[in-house]
């Protein structure tokens, strides 16, 4: 069967549903590094990369703490293992170190299989982000 849908481009946002945005709006911008594009009462939006034909890759932080976000998450429903971002081979080491004095509780992992050297540390409501980089040395 052939497939009538248009070819990928790039990613354009991913949204999480967040209990304290304006702990997680710091934490985006302080610790990860992202540009904060707009804020609105109930909602955050950053600028992850110029992205494909005019739309901005972005990170989405939407307040779940009102009557119209208010469930948990749910495991049976939410399939998202983490969030990964690339950064610069050059920047690894700094970064993790970085990472280290904020405190935060970070793996360093390889991926053999892609030549992928990755940082993976929780965000402040438990979703794991990741800072990954190609490293041809990483067999």
């Amino acid at each position: 069967m052939a497939s009538e849908a248009p070819a990928i481009r790039a990613l354009g946002e991913i949204a999480l549903r967040v209990l304290d945005l304006e702990q997680m709006q710091t934490f985006y911008q302080d610790v990860v590094g992202l540009t904060l594009m707009k804020r609105f009462p109930r909602a955050a939006f950053f600028r992850v990369a110029d992205g494909y034909g005019g739309h901005t890759q972005i990170l989405a932080l939407f307040d779940r703490s009102t009557d119209e976000w208010r469930s948990e998450p749910d495991a049976k429903r939410s399939t998202v293992d983490h969030i990964a971002f690339t950064i610069d081979l050059a920047d690894f080491a700094a970064e993790r170190d970085r990472l280290n004095r904020a405190g935060l509780d970070v793996e360093t992992r390889p991926h053999p299989w892609v030549h992928w050297r990755s940082l993976y540390f929780p965000d402040p409501e438990g979703n794991l982000v990741e800072f990954v980089c190609y490293d041809e040395a990483v067999t």
